[in-house]
């Protein structure tokens, strides 16, 4: 089992950990990570591990059995030996690329109000694919109301509630396809604003800026129609 030092702290930098094992696809199993596995939409962290007389190049991260994370090397490069402790330095401007863009997607979520279908992020922009026969008629009164969320700066937060808890919600999934992941008997979510009045309440296992004022002004980009009930539309970071 990994620790998940991303999730305490999603603006850790660098951290220490052990390398347990090496996987047969040549991945490095550590026992705490500060990179994120690729989930939920999101890209796997990249940056670079350092030991005693060794360096090399986290080129992705992914997940392992149970709970373990993997870090995959560039290929060609040499691997830390199994029990030596190494120094993890996260590639920050593309993770926070993430954060933003993450957050910024909860937030047109809420401005189209419509079951989501799939998704994905990179560090300037991502999309939604969202449950509706027609694109949406005004962009800009979209993005102005992202916008204008943003501008109010409230703070994301997480909370656990059990499965049990909700299933008697199920209005909180937003995700028509993708469910939350269950086992452990927690369910993670993600709050943008104050408790008795949150502006977004959903299940969530990526990482967040801490208040909506870090993702800066976004614009909506093009609209895709992927089926008879399908609308893809792109949310880009303006800076």
């Amino acid at each position: 089992m990994t620790r998940m030092l991303f999730r305490d702290d999603p603006y850790l930098r660098e951290a220490s950990a052990v390398v347990m094992a090496h996987t047969e696809q040549g991945g490095i199993l550590v026992d705490a990570s500060v990179f994120y596995p690729t989930g939920g939409g999101q890209p796997g962290d990249s940056g670079w591990l350092e030991w005693p007389g060794g360096s090399c190049t986290v080129a992705t991260t992914v997940k392992g059995e149970g709970e373990d994370i993997v870090l995959v090397p560039q290929e060609g490069e040499s691997l830390p030996p199994v029990g030596a402790t190494v120094t993890m330095r996260l590639d920050w401007d593309k993770r926070f690329g993430h954060m933003r863009v993450h957050t910024a997607l909860h937030l047109m979520s809420v401005a189209i109000p419509f079951g989501v279908t799939g998704g994905s992020i990179s560090a300037d922009r991502g999309r939604l694919d969202f449950d509706m026969a027609e694109p949406p008629q005004d962009k800009e009164a979209i993005a102005d109301a992202i916008n204008e969320m943003i501008a109010g700066d409230a703070a994301v937060s997480e909370d656990w509630i059990t499965e049990a808890e909700l299933d008697a919600q199920p209005d909180l999934v937003k995700t028509l396809t993708v469910r939350p992941p269950r086992g452990s008997g927690r369910i993670r979510l993600i709050r943008i604003g104050e408790a008795d009045a949150p502006v977004d309440l959903q299940p969530c296992g990526g990482t967040h800026v801490a208040r909506l004022g870090e993702i800066g002004r976004v614009r909506l980009g093009k609209t895709e129609k992927k089926g008879r009930m399908n609308r893809r539309v792109y949310l880009h970071l303006d800076n």
